[in-house]
Parts: structure tokens; C-alpha cells; sequence
């Protein structure tokens, strides 16, 4: 699988990284390159997904990006590593299936790394920190579309963000009896780069049964 890591140019502006992702994408889908991981951060971004409802937003003020992806709306930003794995998928197409690995990945990333226990919630994507007597806490979120036969968008995996500045002027992800969370609050203190190093061969592993054979 091949890797396009923005990570070393700091916070790129999100439109700028979405040109780079639909760029990939047609390549990928029309067989002209492999699968591919893009990596990158963002500069403060809020983003809304094709299930957003207006309460989900209740600061009106903020500038939020429509996008055609699934999930409601997010904040992206410095601290938060943005994996979209652009990957063509075997047949039959299983998004669901996709979905369930890219969280089994991202599992298996925090878990043999950083030595923190992770959750799945039924009827919920995404990658949970649950805690007795604690709020459900999401520590990376999972929004993800396919056009012809080829996945676009991805996961925000929280390392060091400023959760309440990024969001706490949205209902995150439209859940408004969940939290976040992220490595930093955790317990890891961890630069993008080392998040990065240790996601990418978890996904690449979690992902083969999805991915085409040869691609």
C-alpha cells in the first residue's frame, strides 16, 4: 500500500488536503495506482457529514465545510492525525466490513503501543475509551463514503488536540451523551509522527481482507 504523508508540512488547510485525497481517489478507482494511506493534520476545521442536524451545531458563528461523507459533524486540528485510507474493494463491496476493521486497526494500534484499553459501542463507529461511572468517551472518529467501488474520507485519531476549543462548539459526531477523548488525556504523550508510524502497519493488516488482490 502506498503512503502520501503530508505530516511533515504542519497543519495544511482541509480543502487543500481534500484536492489531494480526490486526486488519489481517481487514480485509485480508475486502476492507475494502488491503494493508498494519506496522512495529515489539520488546521482547525469543523466538518459535516451527511447525517448532521442543525442541533448537532448550536454555535452558529463557526465556519463548518459540508462534506459527502457519513457521520455528522467533527472538528479537525493541530494534534489530531487524519488517516484516509483510499482503497479499492474487493468484491462483494462490505462498507460495514470496512468500517469494523478500520476500527480493529486503530484498536490494535492503541492497545499494543501505548498499553490502553479500547472500545467498540454497538450501533456507533469509531474507537471508544469506557470507563465505569465515566461518559463514553470517542478517541478517534470514523466517517467514511465510496464512489465507484473505491473508499474516500477516513479517521481522526485524537493524539494531543485541544478538545475543548475544537469541540466544544458542536455536538461531536451528533452524539450528545458521548465525549472525547484522546492519547494525550489517556495517559500517552505522543508526537503525529510516532502516531503515525505505529497506525500505518496496523491498518495495513486490519485491511487486507477488504482490498483487491494485487492492489
Amino acid at each position: 500500500m502506498r503512503i502520501v504523508n503530508l505530516l511533515d508540512r504542519g497543519p495544511i488547510d482541509y480543502m487543500e488536503g481534500d484536492s489531494v485525497q480526490r486526486q488519489i481517489h481517481a487514480e485509485v478507482a480508475a486502476g492507475r495506482s494502488e491503494d493508498t494511506l494519506i496522512l495529515q493534520e489539520f488546521k482547525p476545521t469543523w466538518t459535516a457529514g451527511r447525517k448532521t442536524k442543525p442541533q448537532d451545531i448550536p454555535d452558529s458563528s463557526i465556519p463548518v465545510i459540508e462534506m459527502d461523507r457519513g457521520g455528522s459533524v467533527t472538528w479537525h486540528g493541530p494534534g489530531q492525525l487524519v488517516c484516509y485510507p483510499i482503497v479499492k474493494l474487493a468484491e462483494p463491496i462490505d462498507v460495514v466490513k470496512f468500517v469494523r476493521n478500520l476500527e480493529k486497526g486503530v484498536r490494535a494500534c492503541i492497545e499494543d503501543n501505548w498499553h490502553i484499553k479500547t472500545d467498540v459501542v454497538e450501533g456507533r463507529s469509531g474507537v471508544w475509551i469506557l470507563r465505569p461511572n465515566m461518559q463514553d468517551r470517542k478517541i478517534c472518529a470514523i466517517g467514511v463514503k465510496t464512489a465507484l467501488g473505491t473508499t474516500m474520507h477516513g479517521l481522526a485519531l485524537n493524539s494531543y488536540p485541544n478538545i475543548e476549543s475544537g469541540f466544544g462548539k458542536i455536538v461531536p459526531c451528533g452524539l450528545a451523551d458521548a465525549g472525547v477523548t484522546s492519547l494525550s488525556v489517556e495517559g500517552a504523550e505522543v508526537p503525529l509522527d510516532e502516531v503515525a508510524k505505529a497506525l500505518v502497519p496496523a491498518l495495513e493488516e486490519a485491511l487486507k481482507e477488504n482490498r483487491q488482490e494485487g492492489n
